[in-house]
């Protein structure tokens, strides 16, 4: 049991889980019948949080492994291997002593990473240069996972990170051993919304037409709300009304930030006393406060023309026409095509996003910082 009830990493449980009942139910039956399921939504909407909540639900816990895969920090198909072997090898390793002696025993090729202590628990040692051909041990990856006693789920997490690799065949890769693999299906979860279209909505690429959709939209404000006073009751602390749905509006129901202001706001409320409207500000300046540092050295990493850019979208709060001359002209940016490169480096950079062709800074505590300055 956390400390906290307003959990901002990590799966603590369904009792710290906000909502999303029907996407729940709507993911399990989709797995549990065979498909493959891309699941989309921007950062920090509660993507990676419900795939556990998903695969912790009783007609998938106790039927399938479950493997949650997070490639964010991947920078090509090496890392892609070496995370995936790892992760698989962890969870069977907490789940099945015989699952994961067959893991070690199907992927020969990574065994020389591999090492067991005096109690006989492996311990993964495997280093991306230990990976001789990641074709060859992704094979075997595979291989495992269609010869597993008992069916598999692996959800792969910010999967639109492979588009940034520089191997330009690794999504025929997946989608070939994908394809063949019977024993197994897949969430391709993302938060880049326009690569991940592109991925597997456009007809010319590898993944057109292979899974179904899961887009994950706000949780409903009464649904936070109710959840939100159900856990400062049971500590004996107290809501002001309102409270919620202010830190709701002013980020737009964003669920991490919600958590985050509502973890700090319980944490500063002492048993039996009322935590007031009054105090939101106060804490959001506290928590950008903490945050600061890396905010800075973030600024201090763009070019002029970065910084330029992202101070301009920041002031506009959302813009859509960040190349016109309005637009141009009032900030005082270079000209149009310079404007629409120096935009591309910052969503790559992923500092700013673009969703129905409105643009904004990505972090919303880290606007907040830049509108200060």
């Amino acid at each position: 049991m956390p400390k906290n009830p307003f959990v901002t990493s990590g799966y603590e449980g369904p009792e710290y889980f906000c909502d999303r009942e029907a996407e729940t139910a709507k993911l399990t039956r989709l797995l549990t019948n065979g498909n493959n399921v891309v699941l989309m939504s921007p950062r920090r909407m509660g993507k990676t949080g419900l795939l556990f909540h998903v695969f912790q639900q009783t007609a998938i816990k106790e039927a399938y492994h479950t493997f949650v895969i997070d490639i964010y920090s991947t920078k090509n198909l090496n890392d892609l291997v070496a995370e995936m072997g790892k992760v698989i090898l962890n969870t069977l390793q907490s789940r099945s002593e015989r699952a994961f002696e067959k893991f070690v025993r199907v992927v020969t090729s990574l065994r020389p990473g591999i090492s067991f202590d005096s109690f006989g628990t492996p311990n993964w040692n495997v280093e991306v240069g230990n990976i001789q051909s990641a074709n060859t041990t992704l094979d075997q990856i595979f291989e495992y996972i269609n010869q597993s006693e008992i069916p598999c789920l692996i959800a792969i997490d910010e999967f639109q990170q492979i588009s940034y690799y520089p191997e330009k065949n690794v999504e025929a890769i997946l989608r070939t051993k994908i394809q063949r693999c019977s024993n197994a299906c897949f969430v391709f979860s993302g938060s880049e919304r326009h690569l991940l279209s592109e991925m597997f909505f456009s007809t010319s690429r590898p993944f057109y037409a292979s899974t179904s959709t899961l887009n994950l939209e706000r949780i409903d404000l009464t649904k936070y709300n109710d959840f939100a006073n159900m856990h400062f009751e049971r500590a004996g602390k107290h809501l002001e009304t309102g409270v919620v749905k202010t830190i709701y509006n002013q980020f737009e129901g964003v669920t991490w930030y919600i958590q985050k202001v509502l973890n700090y706001l319980f944490s500063n409320t002492k048993e039996g006393e009322i935590c007031q409207n009054d105090w939101i500000d106060a804490t959001v300046d506290e928590i950008v406060k903490d945050n600061s540092p890396i905010y800075a050295d973030l600024l201090y990493q763009l070019t002029a023309k970065q910084k330029e850019l992202l101070m301009a979208i920041n002031s506009e709060g959302k813009i859509k026409a960040v190349t016109g001359s309005k637009f141009i002209k009032k900030y005082h940016l270079s000209a149009a095509s310079s404007v629409q490169t120096t935009v591309k480096s910052l969503m790559d950079r992923q500092l700013v996003t673009r969703h129905l062709g409105i643009y904004e800074v990505y972090d919303k505590l880290f606007g907040i910082w830049l509108s200060r300055l």
